[in-house]
């Protein structure tokens, strides 16, 4: 079976009830979570293998943390203990993450001190098969920038599939650098790209059109989809797929559907809706979850892997906290 290798911060969520319910009733929920660790949490529930890499600092609010992700199947024997603090980020109940009121709290983590050198790379992506990171990563400084290629160099070596999640958090480019100007050169290296049409325009510098800027019809998107995946799979010659998802909020409902692109083919999952939204958060990372284990199946079909991917995302929007526990069957019943 293939293994699965998720590289990034591991972070606590603060949901607070607000109008001031948090203060009076003394009560705050807290959720561990980080894209890259919800891809793994995702995995690890449908029975893949992952390991899970970041850095903590050694005192017993991780101890607990690494115990408690060994009960769900992840390895945690990559994550080194160094530093003196946990990342937080601040976000009511059933907001979303691209909403302005997130507070982020991850200066000085244990993560961002990370540098060249200090993970052993060689040794700790051995026996593992693909390769999984996000845009959020490289947002933090330099040295995670440096991080992330030397990470991305040794998976080459061992010939990982490598994977990146194109995630725009504007609130986390403070040092200097555009987007634009830090992740083509570690999109290179990366066989799947998932994001969407604004984020890949933001991030790799992909062309948009103006006219996305005003609302649009369905058929619209999903051509534009297909003209910004042929752009990223003519510009990186290493990436055989993109996917790119679609989320629109109607007042309290969600429209949700996604496109899956190749070099042979550019397919579109079933539209997905519903008017009640439990949490947003770890919406994106399930799909990419998705997208990954419908990849691992020999089995599947481009389709099946879109609609896997789509439907597991859809389904997240109904759980509390960052992380789905939906069963295989669950998502396969909404397609």
């Amino acid at each position: 079976m293939k293994k699965v290798f998720c590289f990034g911060e591991l972070l606590l969520r603060f949901s607070p009830n607000l109008k001031k319910q948090w203060i009076q009733e003394h009560n705050m929920p807290v959720f561990i979570g980080g894209a890259e660790l919800n891809v793994g949490k995702a995995l690890a529930n449908w029975g893949i293998p992952v390991k899970y890499c970041t850095a903590l600092p050694d005192h017993y609010l991780s101890k607990e943390i690494m115990e408690s992700l060994q009960e769900e199947g992840i390895d945690t024997s990559a994550i080194l203990l160094s530093g003196e603090r946990i990342g937080t980020y601040t976000l009511p109940m059933g907001a979303d993450l691209k909403n302005a009121g997130v507070i982020y709290d991850r200066a000085y983590s244990s993560f961002s001190f990370l540098k060249t050198g200090m993970i052993n790379w060689e040794q700790v992506l051995e026996g593992y098969d693909w390769f999984h990171f996000t845009a959020i990563s490289p947002s933090l400084n330099p040295n995670i920038v440096a991080v992330c290629e030397e990470a991305l160099q040794f998976a080459t070596k061992k010939g990982m599939t490598i994977s990146v999640d194109l995630n725009y958090r504007a609130k986390l480019w403070q040092y200097g650098k555009k987007p634009v100007e830090v992740m083509p050169a570690l999109a290179k290296y990366c066989h799947v790209i998932m994001g969407n049409i604004w984020s890949a325009h933001q991030l790799l510098g992909t062309q948009l059109d103006p006219a996305l800027n005003e609302p649009c019809e369905k058929e619209f998107y999903i051509a534009q989809a297909e003209n910004v995946a042929k752009e990223i799979l003519t510009t990186y010659p290493v990436c055989t797929t993109v996917a790119n998802t679609f989320r629109f909020s109607e007042g309290d409902a969600v429209r949700y559907y996604a496109t899956l692109t190749n070099h042979e083919r550019h397919v579109v999952c079933k539209e997905h809706f519903t008017d009640i939204v439990t949490d947003k958060v770890g919406s994106g990372d399930c799909f990419m979850g998705g997208l990954i284990y419908g990849t691992l199946q020999p089995d599947y079909t481009i389709e099946q892997v879109i609609n896997f991917a789509a439907s597991a995302a859809f389904g997240k929007l109904q759980e509390v906290g960052d992380y789905t526990k939906q069963s295989i069957q669950i998502i396969k019943s909404r397609y």
